[in-house]
């Protein structure tokens, strides 16, 4: 659709008018001119060739490709002789124009796709026309792309259409049952993507067996769904990528994190991020925070991620790192009790060894041009918990100030399960449920309080050291904590 609508400001317009006047012998120079106007032939055949391999591998691959172009363009000459290019781009012309004076009527879901470097189309700016045009529509820009896009090595179009959760098998999404888990490629390319952070991080996982020893892992993570997750939620959720990728890779679970709607929904001229940087979080099987979801996952037998701090904990201010921002309600014990789910309760550290706020709310709420770009910035995403007390209520948007550090290290404590399965009637009861509410809260802070305590004993806290180890033992040895 982007190419066909934005035909009049493309590169190949320019040569209707050249087309017209052209004498027949120079129609054989015709091939060079769009392979000099779209100008990315080259350009696949060097990423083509350089898909890891060695440098005499390289040079071969993109000689063979450059003989492979040249004879593509002999062939070209006869394939397109002048009056054939020049019928088909005054089809084009009319094509665009007819569809152009029919996008009003356009009410259809629609997902744009489009290049950052296409050499022939304005492709970005056309996408961004339609996107403000059509009331159904989302984009996605591919800013390394040209005009091939299908055609590019680096491109999948199923896996775009999974990220956009445009994927669905009735006429309204369900972002449980129409969910596709990440296919092996697409979970290499995340990690490939996201492997820096573990590299940087070198996260320490520990859980609790069922004889409540705690052991560096995740053997004590139960196997079979429902089970819930419950825990703390770093500065920015910087502690979701290793978190779910250890999961993924050392347990092959599937973590299906309870997300704000704002990763899902945005007004279309606003100043939130692009929905197309949530993606990734949506492929690996995010799904908006409400009640029908929940119910959803438990039922199905997920492995859930909850965090009941959400927006307020995630965005915290200066000196409330590792302090919990939970309701004051049980929000989620009886809903797990129903479908007789685990509740794993879960602590984290490491954010104040990766970065120091500088610059928090309350910092910005006193400069009048940043009070007025944080109510606007709030008022474009869906409040949560309007209704309730407290600090928790306060779900403003806002774009910490954090100055990096010289990495330390991310640990992660997992508690010792708490069952459900045989306490449904008993956990009807507000109080009780309340009561369990309270403990899984206790053991979350407890496991804060280990983790900060046991990595002042860790040895390889520090970047520098975790490197030296590995520089003598492997890159991919894994590197030894504390003691348990």
């Amino acid at each position: 659709m982007i190419k066909s609508t934005s035909f009049s400001r493309s590169q190949l317009q320019s040569l209707i008018p050249v087309l017209q006047v052209m004498p027949d012998q120079l129609s054989l120079y015709l091939p060079y001119m769009l392979n000099l106007v779209s100008g990315d032939p080259l350009r696949m055949a060097f990423e083509n060739a350089a898909k890891g391999l060695m440098p005499h591998q390289i040079v071969g691959e993109l000689t063979q490709d450059l003989v492979a172009m040249s004879s593509y363009l002999s062939v070209l000459a006869d394939m397109l002789p002048r009056e054939t290019l020049l019928w088909k781009l005054q089809m084009l012309k009319s094509a665009s124009s007819s569809a152009n004076s029919h996008l009003h009527a356009v009410k259809n879901q629609a997902l744009l796709l489009c290049s950052g470097k296409d050499q022939l189309f304005p492709s970005e700016e056309e996408a961004q026309r339609l996107y403000h045009m059509l009331p159904k529509c989302e984009k996605r820009v591919f800013e390394e792309s040209g005009h091939f896009l299908f055609l590019e090595d680096g491109f999948d179009l199923v896996t775009a259409i999974k990220g956009a959760s445009f994927y669905r098998h009735g006429k309204y999404l369900d972002y449980v049952s129409d969910y596709i888990p990440p296919t092996p490629y697409e979970f290499k390319k995340i990690y490939e993507s996201n492997g820096w952070v573990l590299a940087v991080t070198s996260p320490v996982m520990l859980s609790t067996l069922e004889d409540g020893k705690v052991v560096r892992g995740l053997a004590g993570i139960p196997s079979e769904g429902p089970v819930l997750y419950v825990g703390y939620h770093m500065l920015l959720g910087f502690e979701l990528a290793p978190l779910v990728l250890q999961f993924l890779m050392e347990r092959n679970i599937l973590l299906r994190g309870i997300a704000h709607p704002m990763m899902f929904t945005r007004a279309k001229e606003g100043r939130m991020l692009d929905l197309g940087s949530f993606d990734t979080y949506r492929l690996m099987g995010a799904v908006p925070v409400s009640g029908s979801n929940f119910y959803k996952l438990l039922s199905s037998k997920s492995h859930a991620l909850l965090y009941p701090g959400g927006v307020r904990e995630a965005l915290h201010r200066k000196g409330e790192e590792y302090k919990l921002f939970w309701p004051e309600q049980s929000e989620f014990v009886r809903m797990a009790s129903r479908f007789g789910a685990k509740i794993v309760p879960f602590g984290v550290v490491g954010e104040d060894d990766v970065g120091e706020l500088v610059f928090d709310y309350n910092d910005q709420m006193q400069i009048p041009s940043l009070r007025t770009f944080i109510k606007e910035l709030t008022e474009e995403v869906v409040h949560l918990r309007i209704d309730a007390s407290g600090e928790v209520s306060n779900q403003d948007v806002y774009l910490p100030g954090v100055v990096p550090k010289l990495p330390g290290r991310f640990y992660y404590y997992f508690g010792k399960p708490i069952e459900t399965k045989e306490r449904k009637e008993e956990l009807r009861n507000r109080e009780r449920a309340h009561e369990v509410y309270l403990h899984v809260k206790t053991e979350v802070e407890k496991c804060i309080a280990y983790l900060k305590e046991k990595r002042e004993e860790d040895p390889y806290r520090n970047l520098m050291t975790r490197l030296v180890y590995q520089a003598m033992h492997g890159f991919k040895a894994p590197v030894p904590t504390f003691e348990l």
